[in-house]
């Protein structure tokens, strides 16, 4: 049952794009090839899905001491790659290289995942998946300062220390908003959080789909406009173009997850807002 739903399920992400495709089995659940996708057939040539991500965005992805990585973005790359019949394999860019190692020649890997909003700038040189989770900006604050920010007014004001992480949307969005605050840029986002516990800045800009993983792992923090953030937008997956035949899969998959449930079970598995 499960190769037969599969197989159906590759056929139909293929005929959005161009018609054809074969499915051959082999030892794992299923590999690809398809006559004039060449991607899908590099990837199942190479035997593994070569995934970009940064692995410091809890809880969407995140790399471990020992160079595991965990995450709702892993688990979707994971799942992406048992649909193209190969392994996942996880390579670390960050939030300043992001644009030039997804364009780099010749490429370090084939997508990247994890904590990606969707921009208008970004599938102009780029291109991006239908959202697979919703998003927006958002901040963490000490748990005794809660009641001190109550609106972006609130957080533009030069006696308030916002941390952001460089290179991202984050510092984007505070260079735009938080002319009068004084920003504090750190370079490691996971060590932000408890920076801002610690009193070493009042404020990080961060989203809705990283605060309450922070807030319910540490009772110091609070996010005080969790259920107002200031942008809304979605989460998606980042390729180079070129990539249609790859897109057309991965697009799909989000598809299937939404339909099926098991996107939700997914946002319930990390304490996200389901907002499908």
């Amino acid at each position: 049952m499960y190769m037969k739903q599969t197989k159906r399920w590759l056929r139909s992400a293929m005929a959005a794009l161009c018609g054809m495709l074969l499915l051959t089995s082999c030892t794992s659940d299923v590999a690809v090839s398809a006559a004039g996708q060449p991607n899908l057939e590099r990837i199942a040539g190479q035997g593994r899905l070569l995934v970009g991500t940064t692995g410091d965005y809890r809880p969407l992805s995140y790399r471990e001491t020992d160079g595991s990585y965990w995450g709702f973005g892993i688990d979707l790359a994971s799942k992406i790659a048992a649909l193209l019949g190969v392994a996942p394999q996880f390579v670390a860019t960050s939030w300043p290289t992001l644009t030039s190692d997804v364009l780099a020649e010749p490429p370090l890997f084939d997508l990247a995942i994890g904590g990606i909003t969707i921009t208008d700038a970004r599938k102009e040189s780029m291109l991006m998946s239908e959202g697979y989770l919703g998003n927006g900006k958002t901040i963490l604050c000490r748990a005794s300062d809660a009641g001190r920010f109550r609106s972006l007014a609130d957080l533009d004001r030069p006696a308030v220390r916002v941390m952001v992480n460089p290179g991202g949307l984050n510092e984007k969005f505070a260079r735009q908003n938080l002319t009068h605050a004084t920003l504090m840029v750190h370079e490691k986002n996971e060590e932000i959080p408890t920076r801002v516990a610690e009193g070493q800045a009042d404020i990080m800009v961060t989203e809705i789909t990283e605060a309450p993983w922070y807030v319910s792992n540490d009772p110091r923090l609070a996010a005080p406009l969790l259920n107002k953030p200031f942008t809304r937008g979605e989460i998606g997956v980042l390729m180079r173009k070129g990539q249609e035949d790859l897109l057309a899969v991965v697009n799909e998959m989000i598809a299937r997850m939404k339909k099926d449930g098991s996107l939700r079970q997914l946002h319930e598995k990390y304490g996200l807002v389901y907002a499908y």
